[in-house]
């Protein structure tokens, strides 16, 4: 998102988490801006049955946890490390700063906001009427611009467990599993090595 040497002017950290390491906590207040170096975030919550619903997939180069510190309001999710990751943490007054002194800075974070709003906007409404099929398209279709996924000979590798495709989707993941197989009889989408390509 922000070049590294950008941040470091403003007094960034550099910090290391495990796989499956917390890195902040549903209900606890902001304190820094976050950008990903290397590795994979997911945010996450759960429901009252102990159901994991994911809010969103980061990779390298972009952030994650704004809203909550434009707001001043307690984070709505977990972001945990899918995998081991390295992170840039600005602190929040050093963020704001960083935000009034560049104009541009500004602009990009309003972009990213704005594009991860449109997707919660038309996820929402394809999980809560559409089948299964229909839903698991529409994330991977919209997944290729917002996730960036890569594209090769066979298609774009959708860069999702199929446990992720169900927590994306509000699905069990065994109705994904059956989703992706009738799919791939279909023509739609193909599987490679375990692997799903749009």
């Amino acid at each position: 998102m922000f070049a590294i040497d950008l941040l470091d002017k403003y007094g960034v950290l550099k910090k290391s988490f495990d796989k499956n390491e917390i890195i902040f906590e549903e209900g606890n207040l902001p304190t820094h801006y976050y950008q990903i170096i290397s590795g994979e975030v997911k945010m996450s919550n759960y429901n009252d049955a102990g159901r994991e619903f994911i809010q969103g997939i980061f990779y390298k180069n972009q952030s994650f946890g704004e809203p909550p510190l434009f707001l001043n309001q307690n984070y709505p999710a977990n972001a945990i490390a899918v995998e081991n990751a390295k992170i840039l943490l600005l602190p929040k007054s050093c963020f704001m700063r960083l935000l009034e002194e560049n104009s541009n800075v500004s602009i990009r974070i309003i972009e990213n906001l704005a594009q991860r709003l449109y997707y919660k906007s038309v996820m929402a409404a394809e999980m809560s009427t559409q089948e299964p099929e229909h839903r698991i398209l529409k994330l991977m279709d919209h997944g290729i611009a917002y996730f960036n996924f890569k594209k090769d000979e066979n298609g774009y590798l959708i860069n999702f467990t199929r446990q992720q495709i169900g927590d994306l989707t509000g699905l069990r993941v065994e109705t994904v599993i059956r989703s992706i197989k009738a799919l791939e009889k279909k023509g739609i989408l193909k599987i490679i090595n375990r692997k799903v390509y749009r």
